[in-house]
């Protein structure tokens, strides 16, 4: 086994505390002996949510040797609070210990520049690996037989439980719903998310009338009792009288018919989309990534495509999917709808004219119309990645926080479930406006119009909640908030950009049909690069600062695949590795000439 550099791993800390322990704080003492993975993660990120599903297998299959620490590093201000951190440990079931960071004490402690992070400790406490973005279990599992064996003859390795220890259910009807639907009858369709079930509720929107799904996650179809999904989320009516279904974590989309209480696959093979996969195609044979949102528009079903920042259509009558808007790339940019940039886009609602989208990593309401042949989109409310907040007023100087509902309202204005701040807020096209219409709700993800009444879905109540819609809007104090990550300081003139990828061992880069490798490199401002921004193949890059910028983002996409190291397997197994960086940067005197990204391994 290769010898690896020897760097003691940082100690544990967070002002929030420790969760799943049943109390108890632990220390990296308390884990010695054990293979400790800290997962540094944020409970707004797609991409995190991927990686927890990722991690299932590998925490099932080593449970006696390896032990999965979450350190949840909050991106928004309501990530920092401690109960959204207990509910979302619940709602994406966690079943490890988490620490909960709200000052980002540790992340800073082990240098981490981005969501999702995986850092791997030896049961002698050395940091031996580190991680960014997705695609890694298959080389976390090789990695994690090597410190066992290792470990084993070197009787430094402990066996035995871990410390996970699950808290005590909570009995209500519902647990984290997602989105709702009214169905010509005048009940409620809910996705009960976190049971992994739809729930048919009475016109009063509490009775149960029936469930839907045997309340295990899976991906299976046929009767409403025999039917399973993985944490659905959004509904819509097709014409035919059948519900389309946003089935997230199984990346696929399921039709119920509440005739007869069927369930089956529209869409998606049940595994997630990587970057070089078809982006269109028979629907059963393409892969979907987190489908988060549905709506009938344009004679389309709209798909919120969280897991890949885009929009893609099914056309029933095909039986076909495509994508239809974004380029994968994260970000807010405007334009035609192949050229545009979504971050998790999260909700859908059309009405005649325009598809309204909650873009929430961005904090953004967003619209495609048509223009001519084709679409486009534009944004009414939100500025990027990193400015959120609570304001009314103007669009262009409004703030939401991680908004994942949107609803058309009868006078052709929107109401925004403004998930983070807790609100429902509303955006008048006809003014500009945005106005706040309702406050003290628990994380509203979704909304629906009921005989005149908005009924919210409010998730961490897990409930939904009937509400006048007012005349006028309430008047709320105005916070402006940026995300709390650091910027780095760079020097004026050429920054060295190194991306740091070491194939797995036992692995190489997979070069048979060319380049392995992709870097794609922009900023916020546009102005703050000079030079070196685009896409290419090599994963180091010149950059060139402009004179004159002194702060701004840099946007870094970078992927790698690597294939197993063995001439004599014609077929041999691949694996993607994928993230995205954006790393605030500030332009100073004495600043770092060099900015390096670890995708997978560690930076010597």
């Amino acid at each position: 086994m290769a010898s690896r550099a020897r760097v003691r791993a940082p100690e544990l800390i967070g002002r929030g505390g420790w969760l799943n322990t049943g109390g108890t704080d632990l220390t990296l003492t308390d884990l010695r002996g054990r293979i400790v993975i800290l997962d540094f993660w944020t409970f707004c990120c797609v991409n995190c949510l991927h990686v927890l599903d990722e991690l299932r297998e590998l925490e099932e299959k080593h449970r006696d040797t390896v032990v999965i620490v979450g350190v949840h590093s909050p991106k928004f201000v309501h990530e920092a609070e401690h109960q959204a951190v207990v509910d979302a440990v619940e709602r994406y079931e966690v079943h490890h210990p988490v620490l909960d960071d709200p000052e980002l004490a540790t992340w800073k402690s082990y240098a981490v520049r981005a969501w999702p992070t995986l850092v791997v400790i030896d049961p002698e406490g050395y940091v031996v690996a580190q991680h960014a973005g997705e695609g890694h279990a298959h080389a976390l599992e090789t990695l994690v037989g090597q410190l066992e064996a290792e470990h084993a003859a070197k009787g430094t390795l402990r066996r035995g439980d871990g410390p996970y220890v699950p808290p005590e259910p909570v009995p209500t009807e519902l647990r984290f719903p997602g989105k709702a639907l009214v169905l010509p009858g005048g009940t409620f369709l809910v996705s009960d998310t976190t049971r992994h079930q739809l729930v048919e509720l009475a016109a009063d929107g509490e009775s149960v009338v029936r469930r839907i799904g045997a309340g295990e996650r899976g991906l299976t179809d046929g009767t409403s009792e025999r039917a399973r999904f993985s944490e659905p989320q959004g509904l819509a009516l097709l014409p035919d009288g059948t519900v389309a279904v946003a089935d997230t974590v199984n990346h696929a989309l399921r039709r119920y018919d509440p005739a007869t209480g069927e369930v089956t696959t529209l869409a998606g093979t049940g595994r997630q989309w990587w970057r070089g996969s078809p982006t269109e195609g028979p629907a059963r044979e393409v892969d979907l990534s987190s489908p988060w949102d549905v709506a009938w528009f344009a004679g389309r079903l709209w798909i919120a495509m969280a897991g890949v920042h885009q929009l893609w259509t099914y056309d029933p009558e095909a039986g076909t999917v495509r994508a239809a808007a974004g380029t994968t790339n994260e970000g807010l940019v405007d334009g035609p709808a192949e050229e545009a940039w979504f971050a998790q886009p999260s909700g859908l609602a059309a009405t005649e004219d325009r598809l309204w989208i909650a873009d929430s990593e961005t904090s953004a309401v967003r619209y495609v119309e048509r223009d001519g042949k084709g679409f486009t989109v534009r944004t009414a409310v939100g500025t990027g990645l990193f400015d959120f907040g609570l304001r009314d007023g103007a669009a262009d100087q409004a703030l939401l926080q991680h908004p994942l509902g949107v609803t058309a309202l009868p006078d052709g204005s929107v109401a925004i479930s403004d998930t983070y701040n807790h609100a429902l807020r509303r955006y008048d096209p006809a003014t500009g406006e945005v106005s706040t219409l309702a406050t003290d709700l628990r994380e509203p993800s979704g909304a629906v119009l009921a005989d005149g009444d908005i009924v919210v879905v409010e998730s961490a109540r897990h409930r939904l909640t009937r509400l006048r819609l007012p005349e006028e809007a309430v008047r709320v104090e105005a916070v402006a908030h940026r995300t709390q990550r650091a910027a780095t300081g760079i020097a004026p003139g050429t920054l060295r950009l190194d991306v740091v990828f070491q194939a797995p061992e036992g692995q190489k880069l997979d070069t048979r049909y060319g380049p392995s490798t992709r870097l794609l490199v922009s900023s916020t401002p546009p102005e703050l690069l000079a030079g070196g921004d685009g896409a290419g193949t090599d994963l180091s890059r010149e950059l060139v600062l402009t004179e004159g910028v002194t702060e701004g983002v840099l946007h870094v996409s970078a992927m790698a695949a690597s294939c197993d190291n063995d001439p004599a397997n014609e077929y041999p197994a691949c694996h993607v590795h994928q993230q995205d960086w954006g790393v605030p940067v500030r332009i100073t005197e004495g600043g770092a000439n060099r900015l390096p990204l670890v995708l997978a391994g560690m930076d010597d």
